[in-house]
Parts: C-alpha cells; sequence; structure tokens
C-alpha cells in the first residue's frame, strides 16, 4: 500500500492555476535539458521515503479541499545556502484531478495514507468531463 504526502498549494486558487505553474517549469526544464519535472521545497524531510517512492503521490489541497495530486519520483535533502536542512519533492508533470475532499488548514506537509486518499476524478464515470464550477457546486453540496 502506497503512502502518500499531502500539502497546501499556496498562492493557486484552481487547478488550472496549478497546472498553468507546472507546466511553466516543465517548460523551463526542458529549455535547460532538463527532464520536465517540477520541484517543491519543503523544509522537513520525510522520514518514510522508500514508502512514498513506491507509487505515492503528493496530493494539493487547494481552497480547503483536496483537489489534485502530482506522482512524487524523488525526495533530494539538501542544505541550503543558509545552513538549514530542506529537501526538494521532485514531482511528476502529470496534475491528476482527484475526487474532491474538504481539510482544514495546516502547516508543512503531513502524510497520507492510501485508505484516506481521493480517489482520481477521471476512472469514475467520466464526471471529469463536468465543467468545473458545476462540480464545485455538487461537492459543495454534498452530491459527488
Amino acid at each position: 500500500m502506497a503512502l502518500h504526502l499531502i500539502k497546501l498549494c499556496v498562492g493557486a486558487d484552481s487547478i488550472e492555476d496549478l497546472r498553468e505553474w507546472v507546466a511553466e517549469r516543465a517548460l523551463t526544464a526542458i529549455a535547460a535539458g532538463l527532464e520536465p519535472h517540477s520541484v517543491h521545497t519543503t523544509r522537513m524531510v520525510p522520514k518514510r521515503c522508500d514508502e512514498l517512492l513506491d507509487g505515492g503521490s503528493l496530493y494539493w489541497v487547494i481552497k480547503g479541499q483536496v483537489q489534485a495530486r502530482q506522482r512524487l519520483i524523488s525526495i533530494e535533502p539538501f542544505t541550503g545556502g543558509d545552513g538549514i536542512g530542506r529537501c526538494h519533492l521532485v514531482l511528476g508533470p502529470e496534475v491528476v484531478e482527484t475526487f474532491r475532499q474538504p481539510r482544514r488548514a495546516f502547516q508543512g506537509w503531513r502524510y497520507l495514507m492510501e485508505k484516506e486518499a481521493p480517489a482520481d476524478l477521471g476512472g469514475s464515470g467520466g464526471d471529469g468531463e463536468m465543467p468545473p464550477d458545476l462540480r464545485l457546486t455538487l461537492a459543495e453540496l454534498g452530491l459527488l
């Protein structure tokens, strides 16, 4: 069973914002001759790296709800120029939309067990084609 991380997606108002950011980072990486991965830098280094890299993802909380995930490719600890340890969470280029799941605000990241993670939206009866505004309204009403 895979282990995941969950984190607030600060600065993004929607999945589209997150996708634009990821696409911009991918283009910058490709232009530099690198793989089109995005990197998220975090202060704390996960202790359970092997479990996370065995099929885990970083789930993004946007506007108080888990809405998307990106596959974790690697976790790279480093020490910054200020002498403080940090790590890069290297993420796959695809932003996968998930069923919405309410989450309260929290700092940093948290582990997320597979059984607690929301399912991907695209694999369930075609409602991935529903307009985002309608899907949000139905989710707020508890109908999705």
